[in-house]
């Protein structure tokens, strides 16, 4: 791992750790909806879920020694419980995604700080 390749995945892992959280938490909420309005927070959420999917793919393409494949499996799994009816299933991927993520984020900020620039 060189520098850009670290600070890239510094930065994305805080990203997509975000859009993590953010998404498990909406995938919580769902049942509180009436009906209607869960089929509509459900379109959101898969949108949601594409857009953090983009945000992988642009990890993995600047730092490719992360294990950003493992993470894309996991929400790959959560989005077909997303696309089953059944989110509150997609929670368990995307919780494990999030562990991924976390881990890289730690990888990163470990080599960072001793190259002396954290």
């Amino acid at each position: 791992m060189d520098t850009k390749e670290a600070i890239t995945a510094f930065s994305q892992s805080d990203k997509i750790k975000s859009g993590l959280i953010w998404i498990s938490h909406s995938i919580e909420m769902i049942n509180s909806l009436s009906p209607p309005e869960q089929k509509g927070a459900e379109q959101i959420i898969r949108m949601f879920v594409q857009m953090l999917d983009q945000e992988i793919v642009i990890a993995r393409r600047f730092s490719s020694d992360m294990p950003w494949d493992e993470v894309i499996k996991h929400i790959d799994k959560a989005r077909i419980m997303l696309h089953s009816g059944v989110p509150a299933e997609a929670t368990f991927h995307l919780t494990r995604a999030l562990s991924r993520v976390t881990d890289i984020g730690q990888r990163s900020m470990s080599f960072l700080k001793d190259e002396g620039l954290l």
